[in-house]
């Protein structure tokens, strides 16, 4: 009986999976970013650099099609020195990355500023308010005071570099996680993250979405060192306190970023079903560890950030959590200005409270049961489609004094990621390409099913449904999720390599 529950379990996870999958997978192939030439609906198309750039390609595509001797090269470069090849792409990646940084390095508007403002400023009234408001970003607050005062730096330069860190750093957790699941796959992985370096721009935002990612990839990483080794049982208790302390650490720099926590820890309640000889004591002991170590950081990291002294912080002026969740039903799910500005004007947090919820009514009454499915097919839509992580569609992102400036090679960067550059239309078509890639590979696996490929899923799940019901509305708050997406393209490509090669074959 426990064996057809837990194998019950986890078709239906399966199911779930793909029922957010698919239409991720749709939503990303019809993104308006593939529109080539003129887009009239975004009115920034593409130019003759994408032209270029796909007819480059097409033509490698056919000399490689054609010519022994290129397709025997590219084997030779990209297969049988894959090692080689792999780590140095994946190092050239970050050079490029470095490079991108000192030539692109502008200051970043909304939240982003009002956290770097509070380290150059922290008893400016309007500083005050902030944080009086958004005390959820007090961690970020804290953590960037802390770089700053360890190396005297607090320049928007200093802490696109640390971003950049952070973000290479998260990287290196997910080739140890691949390494211990399956270390054939690490050439695989280099190439994969390798590529997302190089089509990731957010690299010079300093914010929660890019911060937290390491904090995450970190306790995936545990737990892959606990779930998939032989290690000693001492490493594997350490792993569990490191753990806890990486999942308290996201919730205080990003809440919802603890998802694939409750996804690890879902599957493994599931996966006792499964299991004959049951270690009680060690799983007992295990427990205890994680509650201990998590329970205790997520004391001491609180203490820490209701005792700072940096900038004073009124929490009763704090926007309640349900204010989230009615911005979620507005507009395109996202951010909407109106009721922002009623949390800064209504003084006593109940009457926040009381509109917040009294919005959520009218507005479900007003969609009714078949508007409210069909906003969540759209806002779902929103949220998952953009493979540049909404790239310059937040506000006051790049402030406007940012527009390409520069000259020479400087300038021609700056076309590609200033919002009045030439190039922003090719931009998002070429990572749309890429973004399509890589949901395909995650998509045409669904032969995987292994443990860890479904705590993956489920951790995406958990993601689409949270921004659902939550302010979404943008692609921007995937990048929390990334280090699943990562690892999941890279552990489904073997399946997804053979579903491909039987399909074409049934074609054929």
């Amino acid at each position: 009986m426990r064996t057809k529950l837990f194998h019950f379990n986890h078709r239906l996870f399966k199911i779930i999976f793909y029922l957010f999958f698919a239409p991720t997978l749709f939503f990303a192939l019809t993104s308006v970013n593939l529109i080539l030439g003129d887009n009239h609906i975004t009115k920034i198309g593409t130019t003759g650099f994408t032209t270029g750039f796909l007819l480059i390609v097409i033509a490698l595509g056919i000399i490689i099609y054609d010519s022994k001797k290129v397709r025997h090269f590219f084997y030779w470069l990209f297969i049988t020195h894959k090692r080689q090849t792999a780590v140095i792409s994946f190092v050239l990646a970050i050079l490029l990355q470095i490079g991108f940084i000192l030539l692109i390095h502008p200051g970043i508007g909304f939240d982003v500023s009002g956290v770097h403002e509070g380290l150059l400023k922290p008893n400016d009234v309007n500083i005050v308010g902030y944080f009086s408001v958004n005390p959820n970003n007090l961690g970020i607050f804290l953590m960037q005071h802390w770089f700053a005062q360890l190396f005297k730096q607090n320049s928007w330069l200093f802490f696109e570099f640390v971003t950049l860190f952070l973000v290479d750093i998260s990287a290196l957790f997910n080739l140890g996680s691949i390494a211990i699941i399956d270390k054939t796959r690490l050439p695989l992985a280099l190439y994969i993250h390798a590529m997302w370096f190089i089509t990731f721009p957010a690299i010079i935002v300093p914010y929660t979405d890019t911060w937290v990612i390491p904090f995450v990839s970190a306790y995936l990483f545990c737990y892959c060192l606990i779930s998939q080794t032989h290690f000693p049982r001492l490493v594997k208790l350490l792993a569990m306190i490191v753990f806890g302390i990486a999942v308290s650490s996201s919730y205080f720099i990003k809440p919802s970023a603890i998802i694939p926590a409750i996804a690890i820890i879902i599957i493994e309640l599931v996966q006792l079903l499964n299991k004959q000889r049951r270690h009680w004591l060690w799983l007992l002991l295990l427990t205890l560890t994680l509650a201990v170590s998590t329970a205790g950081s997520y004391v001491s990291i609180n203490h820490t950030i209701k005792n700072q002294s940096y900038v004073r912080v009124y929490y009763f002026r704090a926007k309640p959590m349900i204010h989230f969740i009615n911005m979620g039903l507005s507009g395109d799910g996202g951010y909407n200005a109106k009721d922002s500005f009623k949390m800064v004007t209504l003084i006593h947090r109940q009457d926040r409270i009381d509109y917040s919820v009294n919005s959520i009514k009218k507005r479900l009454h007003k969609m009714g049961p078949a508007g409210y499915l069909a906003f969540l097919w759209r806002k779902h839509g929103n949220n998952t489609s953009d493979g540049t992580f909404a790239w310059l569609r937040d506000g006051d992102f790049v402030p406007l004094k940012y527009s390409p400036s520069g000259h020479g090679f400087k300038r021609k960067v700056e076309n590609f990621v200033y919002l009045y550059g030439n190039n922003v239309g090719d931009l998002r078509f070429i990572v749309q390409i890429w973004w399509c890639i890589w949901l395909a590979l995650i998509f045409f696996g669904w032969q995987d099913n292994r443990k860890i490929v479904q705590v993956l899923r489920l951790a995406l799940v958990g993601g689409f449904i949270f921004l659902l019901i939550f302010e979404g509305g943008r692609s921007r708050y995937l990048i929390q999720f990334l280090p699943a997406f990562l690892i999941l393209a890279v552990l489904n490509f073997a399946a997804t390599r053979q579903k491909l090669k039987d399909l074409f074959a049934w074609v054929h």
